[in-house]
């Protein structure tokens, strides 16, 4: 059979990497020179282009947990009834941060692995009176799953809440309409399919979210949304910013629309689809079995086994990071991840490792058959995109 050579990402480091590298190593410019204006307005013009929406995109210097935050203290005020879905360590973010701001928060919560449906949401809407906003997560990376934000959608923008979308490892591995599925507020973060190191956070807002900013009363102060989009129209930010980081987001951006975010949300479902069918053949079992995201695949331990001794072979073995599972998971499951920089080639070397790490716990392996499986997704990806040719 001939398998037409199709690599979703540009093979090698040096198309992303080194650029980055090189942008972080000279960023020896300062923050209010017309140098930086240039470098900062075109990081933000190209954010709402790769987050695909007309609505204002901000970046903010601080983890994804910062934009959460500022997602509620810039928009709400103490005692605002609000819905917050939780299936996950995530989810329980959420919780504990409308709580802390004073929130009247209604959680629906589902078990670790499963997910929050539309349908709860709706209900919820319809059976709870003044709702002014639903939280959720995109993609639950501490589980592997993903909700369905795009029917959810649907159901809030039939009400006046705003539906605030933590999408920190749903952007980039997930299809995300944001104007046309009515998703308010959208959080990213810059160490995931971004692929730079931490310390950046985006997060778009919506004209209807914008509106309520104008009633909202919680305090704020570093995290003020309207002067950052204030500044950011000449080409500044409210604060000192991250400059490596700026400008080796800048040139991760221009990669990813070089390749198109749709290639970089399917080079991750193609990743997370070859994992399910490696780790099945090899006798493992899955985590999330309904509604598997892309951004990570999590995979119980064999029986027995606690999870952290997988991470550390990984580690040990082949200099190769997996991670354990979070809160009441952790020891049970291991997540491996598909997010941004990632290829066919690490995967086969990813399941190659596995399928060693299982055998010398004393787990029987037949050598190949969880490489063959990834190997059975990609020819199919290969010859299907070779007929397109």
């Amino acid at each position: 059979m001939h398998i037409k050579k199709q690599r979703l990402l540009t093979p090698g480091p040096t198309p992303l990497y080194q650029p980055a590298l090189q942008a972080m190593l000279g960023s020896d410019i300062h923050h209010r020179t017309e140098d930086f204006r240039k470098a900062y307005r075109a990081v933000l013009a190209d954010l709402k282009t790769v987050f695909g929406t007309s609505n204002d995109v901000i970046a903010l210097v601080a983890s994804g947990t910062g934009a959460m935050e500022s997602s509620v203290s810039n928009l709400f005020s103490a005692g605002d009834r609000v819905v917050v879905c939780t299936a996950g360590k995530f989810g329980e973010r959420w919780v504990e941060i409308t709580k802390a701001y004073g929130l009247d928060s209604i959680v629906l919560q589902e078990e670790y692995g499963g997910v929050v449906s539309p349908q709860r949401v709706a209900d919820a809407l319809k059976s709870n009176a003044n709702v002014r906003g639903v939280f959720v997560q995109a993609s639950e990376s501490s589980t592997g799953a993903a909700h369905d934000v795009r029917a959810m959608g649907e159901a809030i923008k039939k009400t006046d809440a705003i539906f605030v979308v933590d999408a920190i490892t749903g952007l980039g591995t997930m299809p995300l309409d944001i104007d046309g599925w009515g998703l308010d507020v959208v959080v990213g973060g810059s160490q995931k399919a971004f692929m730079v190191p931490p310390g950046m956070a985006f997060i778009s807002v919506s004209p209807k979210a914008w509106a309520f900013s104008e009633t909202a009363k919680l305090p704020r102060y570093y995290f003020n949304l309207k002067r950052e989009l204030k500044n950011a129209a000449t080409g500044e930010s409210s604060w000192t910013p991250n400059i490596p980081l700026v400008l080796a987001l800048g040139e991760a951006l221009k990669y990813i629309k070089s390749i198109g975010m749709d290639k970089l949300v399917e080079n991750a479902q193609l990743l997370a689809s070859a994992t399910r069918a490696a780790v099945t053949a090899l006798g493992l079992e899955l985590f999330v079995k309904s509604s598997p995201g892309a951004a990570v695949t999590a995979v119980r331990a064999p029986k027995g086994m606690d999870s952290g001794v997988i991470v550390k072979e990984f580690r040990t073995r082949f200099g190769s990071v997996v991670t354990n599972g979070q809160g009441t998971m952790k020891g049970q499951i291991f997540r491996i991840a598909h997010l941004g920089y990632f290829d066919f080639p690490d995967l086969f070397a990813m399941i190659a490792s596995l399928e060693i790490i299982l055998a010398a716990n004393g787990m029987p392996v037949k050598f190949g058959a969880g490489v063959a499986a990834v190997q059975n997704v990609y020819a199919e990806a290969a010859l299907g995109a070779a007929h397109h040719v």
